[in-house]
């Protein structure tokens, strides 16, 4: 029995997550999908991470073990061949037999993109947030630093989760501008639903002062959702790197 390693990229724009649902595509189905006409049997894939409908993955992780001796550098073509033209496998290796993707995962990183400017730029339509007021990236730079530490995140995460574990170790937070381009960039041993997207949320409402400056090590001590800002949409919310 083989395990292997897949690594891929995708346009969430068309898809509800990454995770099999009933009545709903998936990047995963889609994944599975194309697999099993090449092997002739559909392998359960383990993935790196669950994400949204809408979400992107600028690099996400899933392995598979399986009987099929097909090698993994002609796997990359063949799968390929087979997906939509949103998602696209970069790499394909062997690991050892014990490996799971998201166990093993050390660290993730997320980006989450905003277009800043009054007009739409038509490339990033269901990719970037289109968001028209001012802000302050220097300062917002400052505030997002705020998040870094070992923290009960209960604030940010989705008041619908059942998540029991809510202690994550937020490594780095860093908000920059190139231009109309705004990039919100968190990186962490692991991240609650929703909670990337609730962080630039709460940034945003800093911005442009519902929340008062310098609150956020205050509502991450409150536990309280309800302290914290709006979830921010999907669109924007790209899983950037993953590290084993």
């Amino acid at each position: 029995m083989r395990n292997i390693l897949f690594t891929i990229s995708f346009c969430g724009s068309s898809y509800h997550g990454w995770q099999v649902q009933n009545n709903a595509v998936t990047v995963q189905q889609t994944v599975q999908d194309a697999i099993e006409k090449i092997i002739q049997k559909r392998e359960n894939i383990v993935g790196c991470s669950r994400t949204d409908s809408g979400v992107h993955a600028n690099m996400y992780c899933f392995n598979m073990r399986t009987e099929s001796s097909i090698d993994c550098s002609k796997l990359i073509g063949a799968v390929n061949a087979l997906l939509p033209k949103d998602i696209s496998v970069l790499d394909c290796k062997e690991v050892l037999p014990d490996f799971h993707a998201r166990y093993d995962c050390k660290k993730k990183e997320y980006k989450y993109l905003l277009w800043n400017s009054e007009i739409r730029n038509p490339f990033l339509i269901d990719r970037a947030l289109m968001y028209p007021y001012k802000i302050d990236c220097d300062f917002l730079d400052s505030q997002a630093k705020q998040f870094v530490g070992k923290y009960d995140f209960s604030a940010f995460r989705n008041s619908g989760s059942s998540v029991e574990d809510t202690v994550r170790n937020v490594l780095s937070a860093s908000v920059k501008r190139e231009g109309e381009r705004v990039e919100f960039t968190f990186s962490a041993d692991g991240f609650l639903y929703n909670m990337v997207r609730i962080m630039v949320g709460t940034l945003l409402d800093i911005s442009s002062g519902k929340i008062p400056e310098n609150s956020i090590k205050k509502i991450i001590l409150s536990c309280d959702r309800n302290q914290a800002g709006f979830t921010a949409p999907a669109c924007g919310l790209y899983l950037n790197k993953v590290y084993y």
